[in-house]
């Protein structure tokens, strides 16, 4: 094991943060944790990482143990280039390279030294370790794959913004190699072809990983575990995000399936007593049940607050069939020109996706249609009876407490109604009196949006809404907005959001826009190269390069991909099979009562659907590097 947590704890003052978590981190293991915003994950983190020590139990690491920590808010050296802080990543190297120059020397001096030929050997370790005698190779396609191209190399990275930043540190970590990864939100300020590139890069990475995030397409991309933190402690589970959430619903169902029982059990025995208890010819029983009853346990009820968030966007009147309509619409930013000559007809009912790389202004262009800027040609026209929303990715900071945001605006409103619209956006007991300037940013999102679900529009303008939520808020939001029948505009890099709105994407690049019908369309469109030869072969593909091949070797290559083909057709129908009578298999009493039956059978069916992704996988790289030979 590299890393064990044996019953750890951690408190801040009187708040339990963390209590009894124990959990160990493998090698080649992919972890992802998971949890509802504030439960502790970055406390986690750091404990592991040994910025904060745990009140109780304990952390071990294996012998020389190396890892490398993406924070949310990661600190660079201002003084430096961007070159320069790769190059940083390279530094025990470096040094070794010194080292090496200077024992080269003593040693032509004193060939044969048993204490220089023994710095001589480390000092090659060390350099050979991180392959250090191509770092100039490793740091440009690091960086490319990060979305700095060549020009950038020498920018200084006191100008680069916050996202840029992150994306450095996270380029600089990749190049240090470290034996475990550990990244606090990674895929934050990543645009879509960046997520593609570090999704291929982490799939080839020789450490284990540990990484917090919401974004549920990395963690299904990336991860083969998972942690959830939920009521201060982990609950681990084989597989990746999407194996995770039935193994959650049966443990959920099943822990309240016993609470049940225990509370029927309880209040059976109560009854008994109360009835019992004052009669000569039962009181002996009735105590013995009440003796029964102090020492029983009840289950605990599962803990539901992440999954139970439901609110729906609501509005009274339908606008006219011509919602937006832009003409001829030439928008710039920072010198460049972002659009030009843009024709929307955006009708009721509607849905459209904003979406491009990092710096092509997705938001000017969603401001400009909210009518919150002014276009420098064209026009933009709102039809007849709109009412609109927008929702900010940076949320104002106003005074006053969270109930009083509502209140405000809404004073008719009684204190019960308002603490009960709260709710529906998770603020419940005491956190409606939290003090607006003190919440955190998936707070002021979920703040926003009880405003929005009051101002009832039949338009919405959302600027990336799935920023600073958890994964439970995320899917709640995605639900909210497949089920909303007004017209809906959104700026998002959510992979996850794009696919199950299924409309049509504009996405914008090199001052261009082109429209794609959905997320498969956008997705097909064109691959980045992934670090590994499988990504360089697809890319010589859509390049139209083809390898040169006999026809003997045509023949048989072609005859080898459809028996593959075949191959694994059988394997994913077996198991298909497999899996669905193992599902059945849970809903049988005798099993669904049996914990270690139930543990084994929840344990063979992940096993068989991780296989199944797998085969699933290969298959659909055989389609995309050889489909010809199967048609």
């Amino acid at each position: 094991m590299l890393i064990t947590l044996q019953k750890t704890g951690k408190s801040f003052g009187a708040e339990r943060v963390l209590r009894d978590v124990t959990a160990a981190v493998d090698r080649q293991d992919r972890i992802g944790i998971i949890g509802e915003n504030g439960t502790g994950k970055t406390t986690l983190l750091r404990i592991i990482t040994g910025e904060l020590q745990p009140d109780e139990g304990e952390v071990t690491y294996s012998h020389n143990l190396t890892w490398g920590y993406l924070e949310q808010n990661a600190a660079l050296d201002t003084t430096r280039t961007v070159w320069q802080e790769m190059e940083d990543a390279y530094a025990p190297a470096l040094a070794a390279m010194a080292e090496l120059e200077e024992v080269n020397r003593t040693l032509a001096l004193r060939p044969g030294d048993a204490a220089l030929l023994e710095r001589h050997a480390a000092a090659s370790a060390v350099i050979d370790a991180q392959d250090a005698y191509n770092r100039d190779v490793q740091i440009k396609k690091v960086l490319a794959g990060m979305a700095f191209p060549p020009d950038t190399h020498d920018k200084p990275v006191k100008v680069l913004s916050g996202g840029e930043r992150t994306r450095l540190q996270l380029a600089k970590l990749l190049l240090q190699n470290p034996d475990v990864l550990i990244l606090d939100e990674p895929t934050n300020h990543l645009d879509f072809e960046t997520l593609e590139w570090l999704e291929a890069y982490l799939k080839t990475y020789a450490g284990a990983i540990l990484t917090v995030s919401h974004d549920r397409y990395f963690l299904d991309a990336v991860t083969n575990r998972t942690w959830e933190l939920e009521q201060n402690t982990i609950t681990c589970y084989k597989g990746n995000y999407s194996a995770y959430l039935p193994q959650k619903e049966l443990a959920v169902a099943v822990q309240q399936k016993q609470h049940d029982a225990d509370v029927a059990r309880a209040k059976k025995l109560q009854e008994y007593v109360d009835k019992n208890l004052v009669r000569a010819s039962t009181t002996r029983m009735a105590q013995s049940r009440r003796r029964q009853l102090e020492k029983m346990e009840i289950t605990e009820q599962p803990h539901r607050a992440g999954y139970e968030l439901k609110f729906r966007f609501e509005y009274d009147l339908d606008p006219y069939e011509d919602v937006l309509t832009t003409k001829k619409l030439c928008v710039s930013a920072g010198g460049g020109r972002l659009v030009s000559d843009l024709d929307l007809n955006v009708l009721r009912g509607d849905r459209l996706v904003i979406a491009g790389p990092n710096g092509t202004g997705k938001s000017t262009l969603l401001r400009v249609l909210a009518g919150r800027l002014k276009p420098d040609s064209g026009a933009v026209r709102l039809g007849s009876g709109v009412k609109l929303s927008t929702f900010e990715q940076q949320q104002h900071r106003a005074g006053g407490r969270v109930i009083d945001a509502i209140w405000n605006k809404y004073p008719r409103m009684t204190e019960l109604e308002v603490r009960s619209h709260l709710a529906r956006l998770g603020f419940k007991g005491e956190e409606v009196f939290k003090e607006v300037p003190t919440l955190s940013g998936g707070e002021l999102s979920r703040l926003r949006f009880a405003e929005i679900l009051l101002e009832r529009p039949n338009l919405l303008f959302l600027d990336e809404p799935t920023n600073h939520l958890d994964i439970y808020m995320r899917e709640s939001l995605s639900q909210a907005l497949a089920a909303f029948t007004g017209t809906l505009l959104l700026v998002t890099h959510d992979r996850y959001l794009m696919n199950s709105l299924a409309c049509p994407i504009l996405y914008l690049e090199n001052g261009g826009a082109t429209f794609y019908a959905g997320y498969r369309q956008l997705l097909a469109r064109t691959t980045m190269e992934a670090p590994q030869g499988a990504g360089r072969r697809k890319a010589a593909a859509e390049a139209g390069e083809r390898p040169q091949r006999s026809q003997k070797e045509e023949r048989r290559l072609k005859a080898e991909v459809r028996s593959r083909a075949k191959e694994l057709e059988r394997e994913i129908e077996a198991l298909g099979a497999d899996i669905l009578e193992m599902e059945q298999s849970l809903s049988v009493p005798e099993i669904a009562s049996d914990h270690l039956r139930l543990t084994e059978l929840c344990d063979d069916l992940d096993d068989a659907r991780f296989r199944q992704n797998e085969l699933y996988a290969e298959w659909e790289r055989l389609l995309e590097e050889h489909g010809e030979y199967l048609e």
